[in-house]
């Protein structure tokens, strides 16, 4: 990495702190990802009042949480962790494909209303200049609940925050995706607490062998496997391949496959028409 790949970078950078800086004052959204660390890091080095809130539910992994706490600790900011209730909404455990609408507008009513008691000027989240070109009903809802997209904002797209990141001495410069386990089973499918913590064991199992990145997608009663192509060939050796069949098995799998186009982020979105994938943020 050369200084020349850090000018721009540098630059929106610079965009984020005095954006954050006129706001005064927010609370973060904060999920304890490679994103909202490097925000939160850019809010305490503009000095503006800040509150880190950490939403928590079955469809949360538990690491991810842990994670989140670790880190706003180590910073020295105040954070608190919340119980969200998508899981006791019929539109979210129901699965449709907006379904993340329905989770995010729950998180934001909760943030706003902290917001409000506390006096906090602005509700932030880290969503990145990328996640405009997704599909993220999410977006929408962060869009109707007024909710601010700093790094977006400064044109920060995912690579500009691992570069900045890995500058500033960030540990989560590197950190694979944590996403919501729900986003493991095909739309349609009902969530439930049981199939989250099944789906939440085996992917925990596999990261124990070294497979950082990896997913296991639900169809019914057969567990597909996403991880990167170099990963592969480690886990079809006869020692991987037969530990990785007997622990998930044990958890309630009778087939367990292997995707062999490899890790895909937000791959259950292929059954989606493309109009549909189109509207997901803010139209």
């Amino acid at each position: 990495m050369t200084r020349e790949d850090l000018d721009a970078p540098r630059q929106k950078f610079s965009r984020l702190l005095s954006l954050l800086k006129d706001a005064g004052s927010a609370v973060l959204a904060f999920s304890g990802g490679v994103d909202s660390s490097f925000l939160l890091r850019a809010m305490k080095r503009s000095g503006i009042r800040l509150l880190a809130v950490t939403g928590y539910s079955e469809a949360v992994p538990e690491n991810a949480v842990r994670q989140a706490v670790s880190f706003a600790e180590q910073e020295g900011i105040d954070h608190i962790l919340i119980p969200t209730g998508e899981m006791q909404d019929e539109l979210f455990v129901s699965n449709p494909p907006d379904r993340c609408f329905f989770c995010k507008q729950d998180l934001y009513q909760k943030l706003r209303e902290i917001a409000e008691a506390e006096n906090y000027c602005y509700i932030c989240d880290g969503s990145n200049a990328d996640d405009v070109h997704d599909y993220r009903p999410g977006r929408k809802a962060a869009s109707l609940m007024g909710v601010r997209s700093p790094l977006a904002e400064s044109g920060l797209s995912k690579q500009d925050i691992r570069l900045l990141s890995r500058a500033l001495g960030l540990e989560t410069w590197d950190m694979p995706a944590s996403p919501c386990l729900a986003s493991r089973f095909p739309y349609g499918q009902r969530i439930t607490p049981e199939l989250l913590k099944r789906v939440e064991n085996a992917e925990e199992f596999l990261k124990t062998l070294g497979m950082t990145t990896v997913r296991v997608r639900v169809h019914g009663d057969t567990a597909r496997i996403e991880m990167p192509e170099q990963d592969m060939s480690r886990l079809l050796e006869s020692e991987f391949r037969h530990r990785v069949t007997a622990a998930l098995r044990s958890l309630g799998f009778s087939f367990i496959s292997l995707d062999l186009e490899g890790f895909s982020s937000g791959s259950m979105n292929r059954s989606l028409p493309r109009e549909i994938r189109r509207s997901g943020n803010t139209s």
